[in-house]
């Protein structure tokens, strides 16, 4: 696979350097996370990134192919456990030393054999197209990203606001002003979430499959005009067929709420497995465990066939407006 397949596919975009903000900085590799790399609870510690995931995901398949455990391998390259496990999980960027070392553990002697993975560094050493927000954005954030901008489809249930590609400049204003920090970090946020809309648009093939809960649509963010104008703006999301929009109604009988806020990234099969998030109050929880993300697609697709079809979302969505409930 060549650097240009993979930026192809992963849809990666780099941006200028001297665009990065003052005080923007990578994790620092140095220490260790003890917490599973199958369900990550993350705040703002080094989170993993999706094309670093690629690379930890080949680096990890060659291991077993040579028939070697993580803790093995640490101990031969004289690393701790913590820090093979985590370039694995790709929380943390590869160095060219680092790579070397796999090279010879892993006898990958040919050099058309290590180019593969020569040109994965080159990907992870480029700074992403959000670098100019990373020193702002919590890192958790910065690991949602990477997987929006990664994934083919991505499937989401928010039972108590509208997913951030769906909202207007003016509904995200008003629900990231709701957050601590000063303005400047808001107008910072609200920008990047815009970017993130821009970013998907000019992304031919995506699509986002979401189930809106009634409670979203009728609960005030800001005010009566805000939502009236968001309202509309789901209206026309509608006629576009990238976004796949359906309603779970207040007074729908048995459908599986206990899902909860759900985002389910769906990759090229060949890049990464499915990975599913579920955002809360104080930070993000990132679920690769292949059971837990199979129930998690399994009941969203429930949830989804229960809720009604896109055509009477609309219709349910003109008729609030018309009703007059935004006064």
């Amino acid at each position: 696979m060549s650097i240009e397949d993979i930026t192809e596919r992963t849809g990666y975009r780099g941006v200028d350097v001297g665009q990065q903000l003052a005080g923007a900085e990578e994790p620092d590799d140095s220490v260790g996370q003890k917490s599973s790399p199958r369900v990550r609870f993350l705040k703002n510690e080094a989170a993993p990134s999706a094309p670093r995931m690629v690379l930890g995901k080949e680096l990890r398949r060659r291991r077993e192919a040579v028939g070697l455990q993580q803790k093995e391998v640490s101990w031969r390259l004289g690393w701790s456990l913590s820090k093979t496990s985590r370039i694995e999980s790709g929380q943390v960027k590869v160095k060219e030393q680092d790579l070397l070392a796999f090279f010879s553990l892993y006898e990958m002697n040919d050099a058309s054999e290590q180019q593969p993975f020569r040109e994965l560094v080159q990907i992870t050493s480029r700074p992403m197209w959000w670098k100019p927000w990373s020193g702002i954005a919590p890192r958790y954030l910065q690991a949602v990203v990477s997987f929006e901008d990664m994934a083919w489809r991505i499937r989401s249930y928010e039972p108590l606001y509208l997913h951030g590609l769906l909202q207007t400049p003016e509904y995200a204003r008003a629900l990231i002003e709701r957050g601590r920090g000063p303005r400047s970090q808001h107008t910072a946020l609200a920008q990047l979430r815009s970017e993130r809309q821009a970013k998907f648009a000019e992304s031919p093939g995506k699509e986002l499959l979401c189930v809106i809960d009634e409670a979203a649509v009728r609960r005030t963010v800001g005010n009566a005009e805000i939502m009236r104008r968001q309202v509309e703006h789901l209206i026309d999301l509608g006629e576009d067929g990238r976004f796949q929009l359906r309603l779970a109604e207040l007074n729908r009988p048995n459908l599986p709420l206990e899902l909860g806020p759900t985002t389910i990234f769906e990759f090229a099969e060949t890049l990464l497995p499915t990975i599913a998030y579920s955002e809360n109050f104080d930070g993000g929880l990132v679920i690769q465990d292949m059971d837990s993300v199979d129930r998690r697609v399994r009941t969203f697709d429930v949830l989804r066939a229960r809720s009604l079809t896109q055509g009477k979302t609309t219709q349910k969505l003109r008729d609030l407006l018309a009703s007059g409930y935004y006064r």
